[in-house]
């Protein structure tokens, strides 16, 4: 169950003495002994401009919410979800993200500046008889008032605090009720600029900024055009729920270890009881989980307020033996403990709340640096991150599409989230977090200072902080809370969320800007670079950093007509491929310079996934290479897109892995082996707290043909929480040569095994003219010429709990390197023209290279249900892969249409005309 009610208590005399105003969260979810169970109201609802609704002036709340109310005209509504999901869903508008869709010769821009009535009609379930009914939403952009049965309730205002309204004087439990909610747009929704080849992404934010607590994303970044009505609606959850007289408030449950042991754990726990009567109330307080139980009696005066903790100190049951640890991804298992609050008064319960908790202990400095290091139960860990600018860009986030993201973030072994700027704000982003081990870095509601002006509603800004803190405090992921990107908030802000922090939270770190202080720092860069120059930086914990990142060919397909597919041009400017920081507009030819001239899409595909690789793995290799020394931190921007994207992500918008997310992988291997880039030394990096001993790393070098030309052993024993340099591969004077015969580009196979002769890591490179990290590195045309190698491929299904399990085996039984295989899970025959891909899928592993007789088993998992009743398929492509099964239980077959030669020779020109 999941429960987080958090209410403070405005009297209102708007429209009757029985009017109460609270904000709230969300309560428990299911039923609970003595309290009826809330109830979501997801369906039902309409949506009406309210410029069209006739007589929709003075009064129209109070009709719009009468039960006797006639709607005519309305479109059924998306909620939760904005109001351009409406539309679309109801086919006024195109798919904005789809193509040029977006464009405002479209869909206008007055949608960001019109008000909209949504409307339902709910039947409140009788078991709410003789309690307090509240109606709750969890979120709305960016007002709203609130009436129901023809009285109005009171305002909203900000997307990111949350409003419940006791409704119990105008409902009846077991009857029906009207309920109407009016969203005001936000004040200051500026003019976003249009991302053309011509004028490139131009700037970044606007005026928008100035109102705070809202999507200001949705102007138009780098990375997301303006979305037309700027997330307006009701974004996030609306239900019911019922309470007795006294309200379990805003808890607050911390844990603490006497590190360096971990054998005990104290536990406090705190919450505020408040009395909504006009009588004074008196009951029991009992707080409980996993065996242990607390309870204090308590007595409230009639509408007021009490703070009661339970304190190790004097409740020694809080003294919790051996607990269950929490753990980052990687680093142990993420156990979750389940407190219950309760307020009883006789055998009834008044309110109640079940929240999760972790036991962990988070620290932030060491005794040997200066720079912010965070450590979690006594262990130093290196964070590897990716930056979250919105979880989507129309907020089309439902759980099981973000849980598919960051299990692919677990996947990739990274272990935080950066929440840009408090985007991502969300319940269910905060719990699968939680699930999956991956630490925040979370902000509040301002951009880079040069992004939009500061606030002009303080009251507003700092309700909307206050709110979040209250409601996500609890959750175990949160790491760091972090004022403002790239920036300082002013003082009149800042001075406020010292004092919130002092009040609110008395354990975690409190940054005021997400490029200072501690060894901090943002800023890029965020183009594609060769893989050396991700070694050079004298930074510590990195915010930002970044590269283009193309998706599959069937990804690109899938977000613009064909008529786009041959050239790039605006539409690809629309999907951030242009002009800025990304530096779209020279990537095309960074790529062909490097790897040969693009033939077509396809070919760009092909190559760029190599890109993606080089430049995503290095990204993170670089920072291994200083392992807390100085590094502590490398955050990638971005690794989730807000939209259908070719820079600045791990994964499609339509959720299919691109080859960097597998880059990523490899580099974040808690014990890694890999080659410095730089000055071309072995390394192996241990980021577990214990001593390496005993290992043995192998190195062998190929030529282009896929013949071994030079093996050499290198012992490994290692201090933990470090990175092992093993010395240079390349040949040292009087020591040994290379052989005379050795391939221009060459590569590298790494192996690194324990001193059982057991595998832990292996890695493998590509590199330009031998014994010159300097002469001409960066030209590997001549891969280009790699023959094509047929790889034997079988695969098999086992399935169980829901999760069809496919295993693939490749093996390399030529004389070549099979350099970058790709495998894609599809549903259906070969013989259809085009089987539909299965996504969201995961793969232990994609995009390898194999070198001659050598095999490797890759495991796909996906659900069952989602191959939609046909048999799985598995398509392969790669740099020079071919692929033959002859006798595979399920079938393999060679992805046609990531083919280059598939395609005619076009030569991916990129041509600047206008979208209008």
């Amino acid at each position: 169950m999941r429960g987080y009610s958090s209410r403070l208590l405005l009297s209102a005399s708007l429209a009757g003495p029985f009017i109460i105003l609270v904000l709230a969260a969300q309560v428990a979810k299911g039923a609970v002994p003595g309290q009826p169970p809330p109830r979501d109201i997801d369906s039902g609802w309409e949506l009406r401009d309210s410029a069209k609704i006739p007589q929709a002036g003075a009064g129209a709340g109070a009709r719009i919410s009468a039960l006797r109310y006639k709607s005519q005209g309305w479109y059924p509504a998306v909620v939760p979800g904005t109001v351009l999901t409406t539309l679309v869903k109801n086919g006024v508008y195109p798919e904005p993200l789809y193509g040029e869709n977006n464009r405002p010769d479209r869909i206008p821009e007055s949608l960001n500046k019109t008000s909209y009535w949504y409307r339902t009609v709910v039947a409140i379930p009788a078991a709410y008889a003789g309690r307090h009914v509240w109606l709750n939403l969890d979120g709305i952009n960016f007002s709203a008032e609130v009436w129901v049965n023809g009285t109005y309730f009171g305002t909203m205002r900000g997307a990111f605090k949350r409003g419940a309204f006791d409704i119990s004087q105008q409902v009846k439990p077991g009857q029906k009720a009207a309920i109407a909610v009016l969203i005001k747009p936000q004040p200051h929704p500026g003019d976003p600029h249009e991302h053309t080849i011509a004028d490139g992404m131009v700037t970044n934010g606007g005026i928008t900024a100035i109102d705070g607590p809202t999507f200001l994303s949705t102007i138009g970044w780098d990375w997301l055009p303006g979305i037309r009505d700027r997330d307006s609606g009701i974004w996030a959850k609306v239900f019911l729920s019922a309470t007795g007289p006294v309200l379990v408030k805003d808890p607050l449950i911390t844990t603490d270890l006497p590190l360096p042991r971990t054998d005990s754990s104290d536990v406090a726990i705190s919450t505020t009881l408040e009395n909504i009567s006009e009588t004074p109330q008196k009951g029991t307080l009992k707080a409980s989980f996993e065996g242990v139980d607390v309870e204090k009696v308590v007595e409230l005066a009639p509408h007021s307020s009490q703070t009661v903790s339970f304190d190790p100190q004097f409740d020694p049951e809080l003294h919790v033996l051996n607990p269950k640890l929490w753990w980052p991804n990687g680093y142990g298992p993420q156990n979750l403990y389940s407190l219950h609050l309760s307020f009883e008064q006789g055998k009834t319960t008044s309110d109640t709340q079940t929240i999760p908790f972790g036991v962990r202990k988070i620290t932030y400095s060491v005794p040997d640096s200066e720079n912010l290091t965070i450590s979690v139960n006594g262990v130093r860990i290196f964070i590897r991150g990716g930056d979250w600018g919105l979880d989507e860009g129309m907020k089309r986030a439902p759980r099981d599409r973000l849980e598919a993201e960051i299990k692919m973030h677990k996947l990739a072994n990274l272990n935080l989230i950066r929440n840009w700027v408090g985007q991502s704000t969300g319940e269910d982003f905060y719990e699968l977090c939680d699930k999956y081990g991956i630490l925040l870095w979370d902000e509040f509601f301002q951009p880079n200072p040069s992004d939009g002006p500061n606030p002009d509603d303080l009251p507003t800004y700092i309700a909307n902080v206050r709110d979040k803190i209250l409601r996500y405090r609890n959750h175990p992921s949160i790491a760091v809370w972090c004022a403002r990107n790239e920036g300082f908030p002013p003082k009149e802000i800042d001075d406020q969320l010292l004092v919130l922090m002092a009040e609110l939270e008395p354990t975690r770190r409190y940054q005021p800007s997400s490029t200072s202080g501690a060894g901090v720092n943002s800023g890029g860069p965020y183009r594609w670079r060769t893989p050396r120059e991700y070694y050079i930086y004298s930074e510590a914990f990195k915010t930002e950093i970044g590269s283009s990142s193309i998706p599959t060919i069937e990804s690109i397909q899938g977000m613009m007509p064909q008529k786009d597919w041959e050239q790039i041009d605006d539409d690809w400017a629309e999907h951030d491929l242009a002009r800025g920081a990304s530096a779209g507009d020279t990537y095309p030819k960074t790529l062909a310079d490097r790897y040969g001239k693009v033939a077509n899409l396809a070919d760009f595909v092909r190559k760029s996934q190599l890109a993606n690789y080089e430049a995503y793995r290095a990204m993170y290799e670089g920072r291994n290479a200083k392992l807390f020394n100085p590094a502590t931190a490398v955050i990638t921007w971005m690794s989730s897109p807000a939209q259908p994207s070719f820079v600045w992500q791990l994964y499609h918008h339509d959720l299919e892995p691109n080859s960097s997310l597998f880059a990523v992988k490899k580099a974040n291997e808690l014990v890694h082996i890999q080659l410095n880039e730089l000055n071309g030394d072995l390394q192996v990096i241990n980021n577990l707290p214990i001593i390496l001993q005993g290992a043995m790393a192998h190195l062998t070098v190929y030529n282009l043909t896929g013949e071994a030309k030079y093996e050499k052993d290198f012992a490994v024993t290692g201090p933990a929480s470090s990175a092992i340099d093993l010395g240079a591969i390349d040949p040292v004077e009087g020591d040994w040569h290379w052989p005379r015969d050795l391939s221009p580009v060459h590569f590298f196979k790494l192996e690194l095994k324990d001193s059982t002769g057991k595998l832990i890591s292996q890695n493998f490179y590509w590199r330009g003219p031998a014994n010159s990290f300097g002469s001409e590195p960066d030209n590997l045309q001549s891969m280009d010429t790699m023959k094509t190698v047929t790889l034997q491929a079988s695969a098999t299904r086992d399935d169980a709990d829901g999760q069809a399990r496919i295993s693939v085996t490749l093996h390399n039984s030529g004389p070549g390197i099979a350099l970058m295989a790709h495998l894609q899970l599809r549903h259906g025959q070969p013989s259809n023209q085009a089987p539909e891909r299965v996504l969201p899928v995961y793969y232990s592993d994609n995009y390898v290279s194999l070198v001659p007789g050598e095999s490797r088993t890759i495991t796909i998992e996906a659900a069952a249900a989602d191959l939609k009743g046909e048999s799985p398929l598995i398509f392969v492509d790669g740099w020079n892969i071919g692929v033959q099964s002859a006798s595979s239980p399920v079938p393999i077959a060679l992805n046609v249409n990531a083919q280059v030669g598939h395609w005619p020779v076009t030569g991916l020109p990129m041509v600047a005309h206008t979208w209008k």
